[in-house]
């Protein structure tokens, strides 16, 4: 998210010719090894809010920190390997600080999501980033509204309102969120709308002649140093670090590892092979993952049957509306 994302935050610099050509040369008996692939990153994805929110509430460690030490091997990697490659040159890019300066906030603002509030609600926040993505474009850049739009939005916010609902009777729906949760939510809300932004911005910028693992990399190195500054400007306790468990360093391990590394690493391959509007097709999957992890480390889950109508809405919706338009880079 990253954090994922956050969708990969290299996605987006993958070039495009290859990207057109998965899509324009699908054929699902051929490809499955690379949608088994797309479903990895997305999986990874998706479990992204879960672990954030375990190392933050159940181990007890700083925000920011989590982020400095998560992307520090990425950072390290592009300091030895990727920089003596390309040189000095490769942070003369305004496309490239652009894009990494926005995946920093968005990867704040993600973390910080899930220390408010349920792993499950930010990623049902962040599938609304299609929306957010179709609408900033006709407001902005005068695009038309993709079609089946206003339906899908329709459709998605009452099973958003399902999945936020704590109980249905006779008097209407009832909500049981408490002030944490609207924090979150809009954290949440604000990282999906930097999300949609990088969306835009990769898609209104010439091609970058750098491989999507380059950027990534150097994206990397900007969140790992900005997170670090501002950790220590605000006093984070990084003293946490040294009293954590075994459980608790396996799970940071997970996040770096899985989710920094191997997510986005699958998500840029799968990008490639298959494209952009085959693999955001499948991006519905984040919450299932969302929800089977939640369960499994933190005892989150969905507590009613009008919970579960909501989720089942809103994968439905989301998967029939990215299928039915072309999806944006890094989606």
């Amino acid at each position: 998210m990253t954090p994922n994302s956050a969708p990969s935050p290299a996605a987006p610099v993958a070039p495009a010719d290859s990207a057109a050509a998965g899509a324009s040369s699908f054929d699902a008996a051929r490809s499955w090894p690379w949608l088994l692939l797309a479903l990895g990153a997305h999986t990874g994805w998706g479990i992204y809010p879960v672990l954030g929110r375990y190392l933050q509430t159940v181990s007890g460690l700083p925000s920011l920190s989590i982020l400095a030490i998560g992307y520090a091997p990425l950072a390290i990697i592009f300091l030895v390997y990727t920089l003596p490659r390309h040189g000095r040159a490769i942070a003369r890019s305004r496309a490239l600080w652009t894009f990494a300066l926005i995946v920093v906030v968005r990867s704040i603002t993600n973390i910080l999501a899930a220390r408010f509030t349920p792993a499950i609600y930010v990623q049902l926040i962040t599938l609304m980033t299609p929306f957010i993505v179709a609408f900033l474009s006709t407001l902005v850049l005068r695009e038309n509204l993709p079609r089946n739009t206003w339906l899908a939005l329709i459709l998605s916010a009452l099973g958003c309102l399902l999945m936020l609902s704590s109980e249905i009777d006779a008097e209407g729906v009832k909500f049981a969120l408490t002030r944490s949760d609207w924090t979150g939510i809009g954290l949440a809300l604000t990282s999906a709308i930097f999300l949609a932004l990088y969306m835009i911005a990769a898609g209104r910028t010439t091609r970058i002649e750098l491989s999507g693992w380059t950027v990534l990399m150097f994206q990397s190195i900007v969140i790992m140093t900005i997170s670090l500054a501002i950790s220590l400007l605000a006093g984070e306790a990084w003293g946490r670090w040294l009293e954590i468990g075994r459980r608790d360093w396996a799970v940071m391990g997970l996040y770096t590892l899985v989710v920094v590394g191997w997510a986005n690493g699958m998500q840029i391959a799968a990008l490639r092979k298959l494209g952009a509007p085959v693999v955001s097709s499948l991006m519905g999957w984040r919450l299932v993952s969302t929800l089977a992890v939640g369960l499994l480390l933190l005892g989150e889950g969905l507590h009613s049957i009008w919970q579960g109508a909501g989720m089942a809405i809103v994968l439905a919706t989301l998967t029939w509306y990215l299928t039915q338009r072309p999806a944006r880079p890094g989606m």
